[in-house]
């Protein structure tokens, strides 16, 4: 059976009713980083296992919970995660070594933004990074990726559209 990720970033403190929603259909929760005000996680669905990295603009408190890096493997899929990662084929300093070394076949960041999802040939893994779910920022609109991670694949893999950074919903 199937492991359903809901994979988000860059909240900067603001998680909505909308996001949770989404969340509330996956089995894991996965947060790329710039968390932003930790107690904004008490909205997330409860009894739900969580993983994270804390980003640039997250305090001691969430540095103290969650590292820089994390790195895992589910259903049969290794998987590493950064808050400031880059993107194929730049990636952010000393990211694309650490990642010949340890060779994941998933490659999670946040940081930039930007929802992006791309197959780095070099480097045989899959880039993901969610966008942002958060209202801080210059993106247009606000995303989060869920997928499925089955058998050591990675399927099912959907984009959601939260809404336009910057219109509260209600």
């Amino acid at each position: 059976m199937p492991l359903k990720i809901g994979l988000i970033s860059d909240s900067h403190s603001y998680l909505d009713h909308k996001t949770c929603d989404y969340l509330q259909e996956v089995d894991e929760i996965w947060h790329a980083g710039d968390i932003g005000d930790a107690s904004i996680l008490n909205s997330l669905p409860l009894n739900k296992p969580f993983r994270a990295v804390y980003g640039n603009i997250d305090d001691e408190e969430v540095q103290e919970q969650y590292p820089e890096w994390q790195v895992f493997e589910l259903e049969g899929v290794k998987v590493a995660m950064i808050h400031i990662g880059g993107t194929p084929p730049r990636y952010a300093k000393g990211v694309k070594e650490r990642l010949r070394i340890l060779q994941p076949q998933l490659f999670v960041c946040g940081h930039s933004h930007i929802c992006k999802v791309e197959f780095d040939r070099e480097l045989s893994c899959l880039y993901m990074n969610p966008g942002a779910v958060g209202q801080h920022g210059f993106h247009q609109m606000r995303t989060l990726l869920l997928f499925d991670l089955d058998a050591g694949k990675i399927t099912n893999l959907r984009v959601v559209e939260l809404g336009k950074r910057g219109a509260l919903s209600a």
